[in-house]
């Protein structure tokens, strides 16, 4: 029973719906989400934790980075996602996705190597 008041407590706050919606299209780094929600990283992590221990995410670390991406090696989990999906209006998540991609924009190419003495760059993730 605690499993399932978990999946369902995961749910019901907007942030945590926001972030599940942002995966949706694949794979994010939390300066991604961060960005994308415009919310201090902690608060995001917190957000990103409940889903992780409710069953909803799967992360890997890359260097210094977590990416998350959405869990579905489980039907129930992700028949509950998919019907969530389709009941949340496109405009509710429409500056998320437009955060998002203006951040992605301006993010530095995977692989590519910035000097250490370039400062701009330095809190962002590669």
């Amino acid at each position: 029973m605690e499993d399932l008041l978990n999946v369902f407590k995961a749910l019901s706050e907007e942030t945590r719906l926001r972030i599940l919606k942002l995966l949706e299209q694949g794979e994010l780094c939390v300066c991604d989400i961060v960005a994308a929600l415009d919310m201090v990283q902690p608060k995001v992590s917190f957000h990103l934790n409940v889903l992780k221990e409710a069953g909803f995410l799967k992360d890997r670390k890359q260097g210094r980075w977590i990416h998350y991406s959405i869990e579905d090696s489980d039907f129930f989990r992700r028949s509950l996602l998919l019907s969530v999906f389709e009941r949340i209006p496109k405009q509710d998540v429409a500056e998320d996705r437009k955060r998002l991609e203006e951040f992605l924009q301006g993010k530095p190419s995977r692989g590519k190597v910035i000097p250490l003495d370039d400062k701009r760059r330095g809190g962002r993730c590669k």
